[in-house]
């Protein structure tokens, strides 16, 4: 609309002095000014047409350019009245005419030559020195013409232009391209023709930017497409590596514009093929054939050599041309040119590559190269979330196996410590559970004298096997698996017995049919016990874990052994000791009974002899003879406590129960223990509580009990207090507890720990100083114990001691 007002304005201006105020005009120049507004607007008209008529094209093709600059070209050159219309595309200092009309067969062959660089005085140069339009009247009278400058001699004798518009095409002030409208004769272009053809050329920037952006929206779509479609790939086959580096492949090949695709994975020091993808299946099934027996190693060789190498991507525009490049067969099958490669980079160091080709010299642009390298990380990504899911497999089945080897092994200890002493039951179990596990046809555990191995326990073996083995006895040697393991104290496997050439035991290959045979030594200290052997019937080796879980086996074997062994020496051994015990326990019997026979004769003459002094004569004697009267009550004593103990060890003490009232009872232990209180000073107390009852109980042995405590309280107290407590309780049931507590040294709780062992005391100290056997204690606490109660101390360094005695109480009436 503004340049029809312009127009419009131009027009008023000229009317000013074609019709002045002061007379009115003729017909004649109103016809003519008809005239010439009708011309004005036909034209105007028909540039309003051919600019719509552009602007529908450019709505009709979007992202095509060649229907739009034909319709430019058509448009302008009909307007302009012109013969020849070309629209020029500028880049790096040349011009390529990528839109002709109207130009004869000779100089549209000199325009497709390529890129034209257009000498300084050209229409053409003058547009990209100045960025402006250039208007030549008459290509012949142009210095350019006379210097005979090589387009513009082309443009005018093979063209035959002679007047000539070129108008730039500017973007952001800078120049992409120039449309140029010729005539064959010589005639200026109007201004209104050249504004058409300036507004033409804004038209084509729009429609090139237009398609740049709508192609690169395509081109940015595609490849969001592939990345999502490869992504997809990844996420339903995400531990089906093959499937989606198959389509990376394919997606870098097509996005690239690429004749073939490689995908290489490392392998220790070289790279192999892994994938690959090309347009032409005969093609790429013979590069793909040839590929398989290539190592591609780092160095200059190669794409892939170098992609690693440099750990980015490299691009070889043409191969033909790089005199480092050496994989010359694999061109000449595939017979490309241009080589991109991109590294597949996990942690900065390169697992692969991936590679593309084209047949044709024709590099491949930034836009490309950044694709590649997307589809490299993802490819990383798929190899990476393999590996990890193959470790996390690997793990899980070895954990699993890991499992079920533990659970095997606990239903084998199971068994062992159930039947800890049954040996040929736990060798079965053993073999059994190693034939199972590690997918074994037979199996057998021998057992090893030195010299010949004899078979202990079998399991699946065919008929005849242990008459075999009973036959032919296994020797140490390279002949058997088993005679290795033995020689050499570690775990021997046979792949192949048939083909093993130290392997000489032709008769049980013939009846066991076995191929891979396993034997594990069964060692305590480094000295061969046995050995456990597994045969399978196919060539499949044992692995490592099977191997390691067969040793656990053949240990916990020699453990079963070992029980068995110590079992049956510690049975020997018991029964030696029992039988000694036996012998003791007669021989202190009868050694009691023998010393007990004088000893009472002694006590009773010399008792006899002090009570009837004066009619034996034995005045003078009084004080011997009371001593040697002690000193035969204490013996007789001391004899008393070892028959006891001795009838104790032999489960030979009877009790003698009875119902019997605890106070008198007490009062005559007190009468009794009054004595010994008196020898070191010591005052004797009772606490007793009132109505203590009546206790079922042997009267005999709670008497010796406490006279015990009594007498170690008194002795080992001096100008102190003795007290004796006793009480009915209720802690968990009904009781009677007679406690005994001094005044005297007291004891240490090392001293405490040892009190109640057989022939012990307190220290060697106070066994010096007081005397005693260190029998009394213990032979109370054991008494107590059998009638169902004990015997409990607590002490302290010079402040005495508490023997508490606690025997079930009964109803207490």
């Amino acid at each position: 609309m503004k340049k029809r007002d312009h127009e419009t304005t131009k027009l008023k201006r000229r009317e000013k002095p074609a019709a002045p105020r002061r007379r009115g005009p003729t017909a004649a120049d109103l016809q003519k000014q008809l005239d010439q507004r009708t011309r004005e607007l036909a034209e105007a008209l028909e540039q309003q047409n051919a600019t719509s008529e552009v602007l529908r094209v450019i709505s009709s093709s979007p992202g095509e350019l060649e229907p739009v600059f034909q319709a430019m070209l058509q448009n302008a050159t009909r307007i302009c009245e012109a013969k020849i219309g070309i629209l020029f595309r500028y880049e790096n200092g040349a011009y390529t005419a990528v839109a002709t009309l109207g130009v004869t067969p000779a100089y549209a062959e000199y325009l497709n030559r390529g890129p034209i660089q257009p000498g300084p005085t050209t229409g053409l140069g003058r547009v990209a020195r100045t960025r402006q339009t250039i208007h030549i009247v008459d290509t012949h009278t142009e210095q350019a013409y006379a210097d005979r400058e090589p387009l513009r001699v082309a443009t005018a004798e093979l063209g035959g232009a002679r007047s000539l518009l070129n108008v730039p095409m500017l973007k952001e002030g800078e120049l992409i391209g120039a449309i140029g409208v010729y005539r064959q004769e010589v005639r200026p272009f109007t201004e209104k023709q050249i504004e058409l053809v300036t507004n033409f050329a804004s038209q084509a920037v729009i429609a090139i930017e237009n398609t740049r952006l709508l192609n690169e929206l395509r081109e940015s779509l595609q490849q969001q497409t592939a990345t999502a479609d490869v992504l997809k790939v990844i996420s339903r086959s995400t531990f089906d590596l093959q499937a989606v580096l198959n389509t990376l492949a394919e997606s870098a090949a097509c996005l690239c514009d690429a004749d073939h695709a490689w995908l290489f994975r490392r392998e220790g020091d070289i790279y192999r093929w892994a994938a690959s993808y090309g347009h032409s299946k005969e093609e790429h099934e013979r590069i793909k054939q040839h590929m398989l027996t290539q190592q591609i190693s780092p160095g200059r060789a190669s794409v892939i050599g170098r992609t690693v190498l440099k750990g980015q991507p490299v691009q070889i525009a043409d191969v033909l041309a790089d005199p480092e490049y050496e994989l010359g067969k694999a061109q000449k099958i595939a017979r490309f040119r241009t080589l991109l490669g991109a590294p597949l980079l996990r942690e900065s160091v390169p697992i692969g590559a991936i590679g593309l080709q084209r047949t044709d010299v024709r590099p491949f642009t930034d836009k490309q190269i950044e694709l590649l390298t997307t589809f490299a990380d993802q490819a990383v990504i798929a190899i990476e979330n393999t590996r990890l899911f193959d470790e996390v497999q690997a793990r899980t089945e070895e954990l699993s196996e890991s499992l079920r080897q533990q659970t095997t092994t606990a239903e084998v200890l199971k068994t062992i410590s159930r039947t800890a002493f049954d040996l040929q039951r736990v060798l079965e179990t053993l073999l059994e559970n190693a034939v199972h596990l590690c997918g074994a046809k037979h199996g057998m555990i021998f057992r090893y004298d030195g010299e010949f191995c004899r078979a202990a326990a079998d399991y699946n073996n065919p008929p005849g096997l242990l008459e075999l083995w009973q036959r032919t006895p296994i020797r140490a040697g390279r002949q058997t698996a088993t005679g290795r393991a033995l020689l050499e104290l570690r775990p021997v496997q046979i792949t192949d017995a048939q083909a093993d050439p130290e392997y000489n035991f032709p008769e049980a290959l013939k009846l066991q049919s076995f191929r891979t045979v396993l034997a594990v030594p069964l060692l305590r200290e480094g000295v061969p016990l046995g050995a456990i052997a597994l045969w399978k019937t196919e060539v499949a080796p044992f692995t490592d874990q099977q191997i390691k879980l067969v040793t656990t086996f053949a240990d916990q074997a020699v453990i079963a052994i070992e029980n068995v062994r110590l079992f049956d020496e510690i049975q020997d051994k018991n029964r030696q000791l029992q039988l000694a015990s036996e012998n003791k326990s007669q021989f202190v019997s009868s050694m009691s009974h023998e010393l007990r026979t004088p000893l009472n004769a002694i006590i009773g003459l010399t008792e006899m002899m002090v009570k009837n002094a004066a009619r034996f004569g034995t005045e003078k004697a009084q004080e011997p003879l009371q001593r040697v009267n002690r000193a035969g009550t204490h013996l007789l004593g001391l004899i008393n406590q070892v028959l006891d103990l001795s009838k104790i060890e032999a489960g030979k003490l009877e009790l003698n129960p009875q119902t019997v009232q605890l106070a008198p009872l007490i009062n005559e232990v007190i009468g009794t223990a009054g004595q010994l209180a008196e020898q070191n000073k010591n005052r004797l107390v009772v606490d007793a509580q009132e109505n203590l009852g009546a206790l079922t109980v042997d009267p005999m042995r709670l008497r010796q009990i406490l006279l015990n405590l009594l007498s170690n309280a008194c002795k080992f107290t001096k100008e102190g207090e003795v007290r004796l407590r006793a009480r009915r309780v209720a802690n968990g049931g009904r009781w009677i507890e007679f406690a005994v507590a001094d005044t005297g040294i007291g004891m240490t709780a090392e001293q405490q720990a040892r009190l109640f062992e057989e022939f012990s005391q307190a220290d060697a100290a106070t066994a010096q100083r007081f005397g005693g056997t260190g029998l009394g204690l213990a032979l109370s606490r054991k008494l107590a114990r059998m009638m169902g109660g004990d015997v409990t101390v607590t002490s302290e360094p010079g402040k005495g001691s508490v023997f508490t005695v606690r025997l079930p109480g009964g109803s207490g009436h």
